[in-house]
């Protein structure tokens, strides 16, 4: 059937047969719009291993992100993004925390040390210095991790803050295989180092069980 009013139809066809979608003139909308989408962008200041950065990033941007995209720390390691496996664990103000968890910009003017920050090839932290003696490590991908988590994680226990597997909750910490293993739950080690990595930390604890 024809239609009743040819010209209401919404396709026209050119002088060369090629359909033509007729569109409507843009009243400001698409614009507007295109703006909503534009990043926003914000000037974050923070310290790493001893040096001061200014950084102007996305406001969406992780602080492992930043590290890796921006600075080009890449010893981080973005493993799962979602905080499961603790490849990405640095410390923040004297605590580790899961750098793919939380933006840049919550941590203006935070000290943080990230691998880089804790030894140089010839001057080891002693727990790189440990994981290489007690070969607790394959692949090496957690292991920034690993070794970040331990050296906040040593400094809890010198605290003395206890955690869900203590006996007690008063005098000093035992460091316990289960204490070890609760307190590095959070850092995932797909090759199965575990007991080498337990033996490196019990060396650096002075074997504190």
């Amino acid at each position: 059937m024809t239609p009743a009013n040819p010209t209401s139809c919404k396709t026209s066809r050119s002088s060369k047969g090629d359909i033509m979608s007729s569109k409507a003139p843009d009243t400001g909308g698409g614009a507007a719009a295109a703006r909503r989408h534009e990043p926003r962008m914000a000037a974050v200041d923070l310290t790493i291993n001893g040096e001061a950065y200014s950084v102007n990033a996305d406001v969406r941007t992780s602080l492992l992100d930043l590290f890796r995209e921006h600075l080009h720390l890449t010893g981080s390691k973005k493993g799962c993004d979602h905080g499961q496996c603790g490849a990405c664990t640095v410390l923040v103000n004297g605590r580790r925390i899961n750098s793919c968890l939380t933006l840049a910009v919550m941590h203006q003017g935070d000290d943080i040390v990230t691998i880089e920050g804790l030894g140089t090839p010839d001057d080891l932290h002693p727990l790189q210095s440990a994981f290489l003696r007690h070969d607790a490590f394959q692949c090496g991908y957690c292991t920034p991790g690993q070794i970040c988590s331990a050296v906040g994680m040593l400094a809890e226990v010198k605290q003395g803050r206890h955690s869900h597997v203590s006996e007690t909750l008063g005098g000093d910490v035992v460091l316990s295989d289960a204490e070890i293993s609760e307190r590095m739950s959070g850092n995932i080690c797909r090759c199965s180092g575990y007991p080498n990595i337990v033996d490196a930390l019990r060396e650096v604890a002075g074997d504190r069980s």
